[in-house]
């Protein structure tokens, strides 16, 4: 894929979104534009299927509404209403040494700055990347399993590690589009280009796909 077939692919991609129905539609849309939202959801989903990560994150986000709500509640509380995600008692002691940090440190808000989520406890480059494009609606690339795939897919890069992946697709795809393209691939990724067998006969961008496969 060139990069100057970027705009006409993610304007195909758009306008296939909803259609694909994806739990990552349903999740992004419940936190989008809500900072400490974003970040617990974004934690509890690493390792965790999105629909399952969605309906906790209702049933949480239920209970509490700020990083001072999330702290009083006792750990084997926690424990319960974030299972049956992933790790879930490493999370909920994780999440717990999250808020109390947020509070000691930033007054209880999420900070904007992507230096300043990294200090956060397990929170990486992804998850502050996250953040920060659908939190805060700043320019940032968020890149996950789909989107280092798909992009090598493409034959867009050819790199080895999503921080990589990460540096390149900064010099190559417009600024723009930067915010979106997480949940774009996402969707994807999650409906038509799955890793093991990629629907490429539903595929609506195919005749792009350089399929570096």
């Amino acid at each position: 894929m060139s990069p100057s077939s970027l705009p006409r692919v993610i304007e195909i991609l758009r306008e296939h979104y909803r259609s694909w129905e994806a739990p990552v539609v349903t999740l992004v849309a419940q936190h989008t534009n809500d900072p400490f939202r974003v970040l617990v959801c974004a934690l509890l989903s690493t390792r965790t299927r999105d629909e399952t990560t969605a309906k906790v994150c209702e049933k949480l986000f239920k209970r509490i509404r700020s990083p001072e709500d999330l702290l009083r509640i006792p750990l084997d509380e926690l424990e319960k209403l974030i299972y049956p995600v992933g790790f879930y008692r490493n999370k909920a002691k994780q999440l717990k040494n999250l808020v109390e940090k947020l509070i000691k440190e930033y007054g209880g808000s999420v900070p904007n700055r992507l230096e300043d989520l990294l200090r956060l406890p397990g929170v990486g480059r992804k998850v502050a990347n996250l953040v920060l494009a659908d939190g805060f609606n700043v320019p940032a690339i968020c890149v996950d399993t789909h989107v280092h795939r798909i992009t090598n897919r493409w034959c867009l890069i050819k790199t080895k590690t999503p921080h990589e992946t990460e540096e390149k697709l900064r010099e190559i795809i417009p600024r723009e589009y930067w915010k979106e393209i997480n949940r774009l691939l996402v969707a994807f990724g999650q409906r038509i280009c799955t890793p093991l067998r990629p629907k490429c006969d539903l595929c609506p961008i195919e005749s792009y796909c350089g399929k570096c496969l």
